[in-house]
């Protein structure tokens, strides 16, 4: 689990992605720039060379009504609501990896169950050759006896054929290349879970990252509100300037030159006689709306989630207590008794087959049932968001 955190790619392209809501965290939080103006005006070219003029002013744009901070409390609630995606994009990631175990762990154990299906035939064929070398039997049950060993090969070749997409599925979950070996190892054995049912929705509740998204996406819609309505009132630009002109007067055949200089403060401030900012208001309300339906839907259907993963955990859990106490333990005995009764000669070849028969089939349903109760406690735990430990 730690390491697919770690490694899969999804995910790490998932926290590269972050960097850009930091972008806007940081761009949210910067003043405008100063604006720097710059003139020159010259009379050379029209025949009054002694007429020019040169100004400068800096200007610059002051945010009124706390726009800045709006903006980056609209920033920061997009960036915890992207973090909270990541989350869930984790918890997903965990159910995904835990789930491919035990499919793979399950593969693996139908490998194992195959391969004693197998011992257990060829001990049968065994048993019926040293019988019919005492003349005990016909021919026709060392050959039913052979196909039963067929048979058990073939199962061991189709419970095979799982293992492979399982594996490589974990890997590509992990991170791994494909070339890099990976071993794993578990167990399907679980613990009984006794937590109740309603304690879990509170934990979902606080928990489910899902809803946590959505919750800074509802945040956000407010602060967006706050930010549409500050922007109703405008920005104010002040600029301070500093102009030289030079200027020529002929005044009885002789020109008189002066010099001018001038310092200016301008103050710019646009009427908010059309447009107060409604379009931006009425947008920011629908957004609200809309993050505050899809947070209540969200919580209802986080709720039927845990519901239903708490159900199916629930019959697992029944299914294979039936199976753990009522029918694994005398399954062994039962097969052991059939085929000494066979070696014996008390009971026919088709009664031992039938018993192998339905030791593999209880064998395979009680692998099934430890499977299910591991993957309803993994679905449970997605549903939940958080460990059940």
């Amino acid at each position: 689990m730690e390491f697919a955190l770690q490694n899969n790619g999804d995910l790490k392209a998932l926290r590269e992605e972050r960097g850009v809501r930091e972008a806007g965290k940081i761009r949210a939080g910067l003043y405008p720039n100063p604006v720097l103006d710059l003139d020159g005006t010259t009379g050379e070219l029209s025949g009054s060379s002694s007429e020019n003029r040169l100004s400068i002013g800096i200007s610059q744009e002051f945010l009124t009504m706390g726009k800045r901070g709006k903006r980056q409390l609209v920033a920061e609630k997009e960036l915890e609501g992207f973090d909270r995606q990541i989350d869930n994009s984790g918890r997903l990631l965990k159910e995904e990896v835990k789930t491919t175990f035990y499919d793979l762990l399950l593969a693996e154990k139908r490998v194992e169950l195959a391969e004693r299906s197998i011992a257990l035939n060829n001990q049968l064929l065994e048993v019926t050759k040293q019988r019919l070398a005492a003349g005990d039997i016909p021919e026709l049950e060392v050959n039913l006896a052979r196909v039963e060993v067929a048979r058990s090969e073939g199962r061991k070749i189709e419970a095979e054929r799982e293992l492979f997409p399982a594996k490589a599925r974990l890997i590509a979950l992990l991170g791994l290349s494909p070339g890099e070996a990976a071993s794993f190892s578990g167990s399907l054995e679980g613990k009984p879970f006794t937590k109740s049912l309603e304690k879990l929705k509170g934990v979902a509740s606080l928990k489910r990252p899902d809803l946590g998204a959505l919750a800074a996406e509802r945040a956000k819609s407010d602060a967006e509100i706050a930010l549409a309505r500050a922007e109703r009132i405008p920005n104010v630009t002040a600029g301070l300037g500093y102009q030289r002109e030079n200027t020529a007067i002929p005044v009885a055949g002789i020109e008189a030159k002066d010099r001018d200089n001038l310092i200016g403060l301008k103050l710019s401030v646009p009427i908010p006689l059309f447009d107060r900012n409604q379009a931006g208001i009425r947008e920011a309300r629908a957004r609200k709306g809309s993050a505050e339906n899809r947070y209540l839907f969200a919580r209802k259907v986080v709720d039927r989630e845990v519901e239903a993963a708490y159900s199916r955990l629930t019959t697992a859990e029944k299914a294979l207590a039936i199976y753990g106490k009522e029918i694994i333990p005398q399954l062994e005995e039962n097969l052991k008794l059939v085929q000494e009764a066979y070696r014996l000669g008390e009971v026919g070849i088709l009664t031992v087959i039938e018993e192998q028969k339905k030791f593999f089939e209880v064998n395979d349903g009680y692998l099934a049932a430890l499977y299910n109760h591991q993957t309803a406690l993994v679905k449970l735990e997605a549903a939940v968001g958080a460990a059940l430990e």
